[in-house]
């Protein structure tokens, strides 16, 4: 095989993608279309929660294709309703409602926020989003990030979405006005760096909303579904959010998210929202799977080891070269640098061989891990063996 057998030409250009095509993988193993074989520590960017193929996944999904793969999401079915009931008991929220992206949980969330407002205070409808953050895709969920630039790609914006800085009450107590129905906020800002909100943060976040009645919302897109070494990240700071969106990691590597609420928010009416694939079983099925396993005895608990093994080698590696640390929770961790060197590095490891290794630059000074939750401490290991060699040769 080669890559030129591949019609790649008829892509549409949206990014600078390496020459490989990904064939096939299994568990924290990538291969490409030459037979090299790489150690995947992106896993789909935080959405192979449980690796490539898992088998758990492929039963159950191989299982209800020969059985119904979608009835219209105007009728309940076995696996959405197995699925909600799922999550509803393994959190703090009544109420489920599934989509396909990340994206899509967010758009959501933000029209469940401004229905709740409309209904129960005033019609207000803007949400307090934070710099840096990142919510997705779309013209709304765009215009809720804070992501530099982004204000001027599809301008005009969607109105309605005044930025705060995370971690500091401050500056969203001062942008609370009567139009304000909520707060919006990643537990940990994933593509702004992996910057944790703190456990104080929250809490006064929580204590503020309250006090003036707003909604708190999480994205846990990313860092939910057990990344953070707890099944949502909101655990971490023990608090109990309004709204919560799931993505990436509930499907394990299919197009499955969730919007979730308490039963006193969820206060959409017929016809206000749906999706032609959403809840559909054949998706739903593969979450179940994935959620059953996160939520098996024991294994949170060694998403949380594996985290801190992982934390310990990033440490020992950044007073090594005299880098600046690292930072993160459970699985989903960052290598902070001294230089620039964050796409040199990526593309340096993916190149390298026998073996290649996938990493991630969320930002040039850093380093994103995002590996499989069930990856193995040798696999850990294997990687900064491999990360050390690129930076030798760097």
């Amino acid at each position: 095989m080669n890559f030129q057998e591949y019609p790649v030409e008829s892509l549409m250009f949206i990014t600078n993608r390496p020459e490989i095509v990904f064939t096939h993988g299994k568990g924290s193993w990538l291969y490409d279309n030459n037979e090299k074989r790489y150690l995947d520590f992106i896993q789909g960017w935080a959405v192979n929660s449980l690796g490539h193929c898992n088998d758990g996944m492929i039963e159950a999904m191989d299982k209800q294709a020969r059985t119904l793969i979608n009835p219209s999401p105007a009728f309940y079915n076995a696996p959405m309703a197995q699925l909600a009931g799922l999550l509803s008991a393994n959190s703090c929220f009544d109420k489920v409602f599934f989509a396909n992206s990340g994206a899509e949980a967010n758009e959501g969330a933000i029209k469940l926020a401004r229905k709740w407002g409309k209904k129960f205070k005033g019609g207000a409808y803007e949400i307090i989003t934070f710099d840096h953050s990142f919510h997705g895709r779309t013209l709304a969920t765009m215009s809720a990030s804070g992501k530099p630039g982004w204000d001027t790609i599809y301008a005009p914006q969607v109105p309605g979405f005044p930025k705060a800085e995370l971690n500091d009450i401050a500056t969203v107590e001062k942008l609370i006005t009567d139009k304000t129905v909520g707060v919006m906020l990643e537990p940990i800002q994933g593509e702004g760096g992996v910057i944790p909100a703190t456990r104080e943060f929250m809490q006064a976040l929580r204590a503020l909303t309250k006090k003036h009645n707003l909604l708190m919302i999480v994205d846990e897109v990313q860092s939910g579904c057990g990344r953070a070494g707890t099944l949502f990240a909101y655990e971490l700071s023990d608090v109990e959010p309004d709204i919560m969106t799931l993505g990436k990691g509930i499907g394990g590597g299919v197009p499955l998210a969730a919007l979730l609420s308490t039963k006193e928010v969820a206060c959409f009416e017929p016809g206000d929202q749906g999706g032609t694939y959403n809840g559909n079983p054949l998706m739903t099925a593969a979450g179940f799977s994935v959620i059953s396993q996160l939520t098996a005895p024991g294994f949170l608990e060694g998403v949380r080891e594996r985290g801190e093994y992982l934390k310990a080698q990033l440490l020992q590696l950044s007073e090594e070269r005299g880098f600046n640390g690292e930072r993160g929770e459970g699985l989903l961790r960052a290598l902070l640098l001294n230089n620039d060197n964050g796409p040199k590095i990526v593309e340096m490891a993916r190149d390298m061989g026998p073996d290649g290794l996938l990493l991630n630059a969320a930002r040039p000074n850093l380093l994103r891990f995002m590996p499989a939750l069930n990856v193995t401490k040798d696999e850990i290991d294997q990687m900064m063996s491999m990360l050390r060699s690129v930076l030798d040769a760097l």
